[in-house]
């Protein structure tokens, strides 16, 4: 068995949660943002969507450099858009991750900014630390943001006041 199957399996399962948030965004509102230091709602959406085809193309060698720079952020035109966006970044990570050996999920690797070393762990902690833990911790601010602009929010991992298991 390949390590990375647990992960694959736990992110088919953490995509199609955050795929129920984002097919919830208001189209209408996608410039409003909580507070001025906040992304806009559309900004943290294309946000989400790009996390696992960028974190996944990041793990391919044994370190990133931040200061690099990268591709630019994701701006969706509208609600379909980024749930397209979103479905081929799951499967870009998907097909990507599948590739990787145990070997390989056991190595090290490494994130750096400027070439100062950031952190240091095996891909398959990377993995789960910059691409499921990333996704979730930013899919929980955006079941907020969807609440203060009083869009029913979905069970994520029970129930919520707007809908029950």
């Amino acid at each position: 068995m390949n390590m990375i199957d647990p992960i694959l399996a736990e992110l088919a399962h953490e995509a199609a949660t955050t795929r129920r948030l984002l097919q919830r965004l208001p189209e209408a509102h996608l410039t409003w943002k909580p507070h001025e230091k906040s992304m806009t709602l559309g900004r943290l959406a294309g946000h989400i969507a790009e996390i696992p085809a960028r974190i996944s193309s990041m793990l391919e060698p044994d370190e990133y450099d931040f200061a690099a720079g990268g591709e630019a952020p994701h701006t969706a035109s509208g609600v379909a858009d980024l749930l397209a966006f979103f479905d081929q970044s799951v499967s870009q990570a998907t097909e990507r991750l599948k590739k990787q050996t145990n070997d390989r999920l056991l190595a090290t690797w490494r994130l750096k900014k400027g070439g100062k070393q950031l952190l240091e762990m095996p891909r398959m902690g990377a993995v789960r630390f910059m691409l499921l833990n990333h996704l979730i911790h930013h899919r929980g601010q955006l079941s907020v943001y969807l609440r203060l602009q009083n869009v029913p929010v979905p069970s994520i991992y029970g129930p919520t006041a707007d809908e029950p298991m």
